[in-house]
């Protein structure tokens, strides 16, 4: 073990001054937030039909009789036989918060570009019980920026995380928040990309309370630890 050792006066004087530290990141936060709840929002005008389970559904169906929607954008591509690790070890955490959630007036639906078969196959594997539907037939991940096509990253840099860059992959993930008015009009208000995505991953708070922190070294490769929920010991 290397690390320093002090007395316990040492460490209430070190801890002492980190809670100075940790209350000023929550005064922070709490500012954050009411930023981003000031955002203007933006009308969606374009119809979004979404294969499910049950058929066809609209963007407006899947508020299901509330007035605020989260849509999670999870890596899972047409011809992939799994979806992505990081979005499955983000999504262990849904079920668990939308039983709360969900009596705040927030419903959640995962959007991906998989066939219906191939999620509802991947859903029962996992034992995921949230919504969760296909945007195969229509341009929802393309106009949120998470899905490229080959052509478009063959021709340049490609917007992702509000910014151009030079992009790899035809799938990335992301989280997009809407709200609907009492006339069925939505509005597009929030979205986040790369990073962003942790702020729901509970399993990061507690690895950041331990000794160890999240043990991914300096590279910050959570690949190195993590694997979908079923893969651990294999």
């Amino acid at each position: 073990m290397d690390h320093r050792i002090g007395t316990r006066e040492e460490w209430l004087a070190a801890r002492q001054a980190l809670l100075v530290r940790e209350k000023e990141l929550t005064r922070q936060r709490d500012a954050l937030a009411a930023e981003r709840r000031a955002l203007p929002w933006v009308r969606i005008d374009k119809s979004y039909l979404f294969d499910s389970s049950k058929g066809k559904v609209s963007l407006g169906d899947l508020f299901d009789n509330r007035t605020q929607l989260m849509t999670y954008h999870f890596m899972f591509g047409p011809d992939w036989k799994a979806g992505c690790p990081g979005c499955s070890f983000l999504c262990d955490h849904v079920d668990a918060a939308r039983q709360h959630f969900e009596h705040n007036n927030l419903s959640f639906a995962a959007v991906s570009r998989a066939s219906v078969q191939q999620i509802e196959a991947y859903k029962k594997r996992m034992g995921w019980t949230f919504a969760w539907v296909s945007s195969q037939h229509n341009d929802f991940n393309y106009d949120f920026r998470v899905s490229f096509r080959k052509e478009d990253l063959e021709a340049g840099p490609v917007e992702y995380n509000f910014e151009m860059q030079k992009g790899t992959m035809e799938e990335l993930h992301g989280e997009s928040m809407f709200f609907k008015d009492t006339d069925g009009t939505i509005y597009h208000t929030y979205s986040s990309y790369a990073r962003a995505g942790e702020e729901l991953a509970g399993t990061y708070r507690f690895l950041d309370l331990a000794p160890l922190g999240r043990n991914e070294g300096p590279d910050g490769n959570m690949m190195k630890w993590m694997r979908r929920h079923d893969e651990y010991g294999t």
